[in-house]
């Protein structure tokens, strides 16, 4: 049966790196791909066999790209750190890598748990991102800082088992990631040219919510629904904002401000 080399890509994760790699301790070999990270990450992740590269973050399109270059073995499987892979996912990637009609990359489902229950609805389930299940020189990415795009080299199928994805830890981590994603995504609309105004930002932010609460149905995932809409309206506020501020240099106005 051909190798596979699963991948996870992590910063300050020591409370979530141990159980994603346990997860594919199966795999031929798991490579966790470390920004540096000032906690205990990397030092769990080695303890438990994995091998650890370093690479400075510049953005995921980069990071994901120096992962697959990172991996040996003919399939890769892509974990990060808050997903787990369960046992029917790991029974099916054996099987699709020992056929010999497997396809070139795969799409994987994603059963995501939020304030201490599974979430239906949202666009959460199957939850798909990009592939994560590919021959090794099938997937390329963009240099994207956030959202990054791929391009797949061949033919895509989707798996039929899922992964659990566990998004959060708390409401905490819920505003901290927001913040720095919105961040990611107001210097990628840069580096797009893309102009934006307080107007377009709350538009944008108020299209996101009715998107997931009213037409994909958050409404009946109740609270952790609303909370999950809530928090995709001030993530794209503010990443739009963010632009408005880049764009305008706010600081320096008010050094000229109080200069009067």
């Amino acid at each position: 049966m051909p190798k596979i080399s699963a991948y996870i890509i992590g910063y300050n994760e020591e409370r979530n790196i141990a159980d994603a790699v346990k997860s594919v301790l199966w795999a031929d070999e798991v490579v966790v791909v470390d920004s540096f990270s000032s906690d205990r990450t990397v030092e769990i992740a080695t303890e438990l066999g994995a091998r650890v590269v370093q690479v400075p973050f510049e953005g995921f399109g980069k990071l994901r790209t120096a992962a697959i270059a990172s991996t040996r073995h003919e399939w890769v499987f892509s974990l990060d750190t808050d997903e787990r892979c369960t046992v029917a996912a790991r029974d099916e990637i054996r099987r699709i890598v020992a056929s010999p009609d497997a396809r070139d990359a795969y799409f994987v489902p994603r059963r995501n748990v939020f304030m201490g229950r599974m979430i239906r609805h949202c666009g959460w389930y199957p939850d798909y991102r990009q592939p994560q299940l590919f021959r090794r020189n099938a997937l390329t990415f963009d240099e994207a800082m956030v959202h990054e795009g791929y391009t797949v080299n061949g033919q895509t199928a989707f798996m039929k088992n899922f992964i659990w994805q566990y998004p959060y830890r708390d409401l905490s981590q819920l505003i901290s990631k927001m913040e720095r994603y919105s961040t990611l995504g107001a210097q990628k609309l840069a580096d797009r040219g893309r102009a934006s105004s307080m107007l377009t930002a709350f538009v944008h932010a108020a299209v996101a919510f009715f998107r997931i609460y009213i037409f994909k149905l958050g409404i009946l995932d109740g609270w952790p629904g609303f909370v999950i809409s809530f928090a995709n309206f001030e993530g794209t506020f503010y990443r739009y904002a963010k632009k408005v501020e880049m764009d305008a240099d706010w600081d320096n106005a008010r050094t000229r401000i109080n200069g009067l």
